[in-house]
């Protein structure tokens, strides 16, 4: 009995890691052939694809066609988090059918989005125009934020501030 309660906890703990990002059911309908850099060298061929994207939010606003998301794409980890890492293939635009809280979905927060392409905007980025690839969200995953380490500086040796052994006033 303590050897199947054993393998019973080894068996729970390997699988807990491993929830998906998005249902089976979404998944099948991806097209893994397709990629971001194709994606955003010609969005309107890849029209009514559906792609799984990483990256990291730039901002979030609510119109009248329902919540505007801009994310930068980043290349995605195991897990499918956007790595920490100073390379993106370009930024891109996804449209949620419906009314999403901005502070919740706000600049720095990393997400995937699984959605179907359907075409492209062109907005003004700085001083030019940008060609941004529009996804139709079917499912968005926020991951929690990235606790900060923190290091801690200690401007002076260890045994200034203690009293060594010898020393008794």
């Amino acid at each position: 009995m303590r050897n199947f309660t054993c393998l019973l906890m080894f068996f729970f703990l390997i699988t807990a890691g491993c929830v998906p990002l998005i249902s089976r059911e979404l998944r099948r309908e991806l097209s893994p052939d397709i990629t971001f850099k194709q994606v955003i060298k010609d969005p309107d061929t890849h029209k009514g694809k559906t792609i799984l994207i990483s990256g990291i939010i730039l901002g979030s606003r609510n119109t009248k066609e329902g919540t505007l998301i801009e994310i930068l794409q980043k290349p995605a980890d195991i897990e499918g988090r956007p790595k920490d890492v100073d390379d993106s293939d370009g930024r891109f635009l996804a449209l949620y059918d419906g009314y999403l809280d901005t502070a919740i979905y706000s600049r720095g927060r990393d997400a995937a989005v699984a959605g179907e392409i359907t075409g492209k905007r062109i907005l003004p980025l700085g001083e030019i125009d940008y060609t941004y690839p529009l996804v139709s969200i079917k499912k968005i995953h926020l991951f929690k934020v990235r606790k900060e380490e923190r290091f801690r500086y200690c401007p002076y040796p260890y045994w200034w501030w203690h009293v060594p052994w010898w020393y008794h006033p």
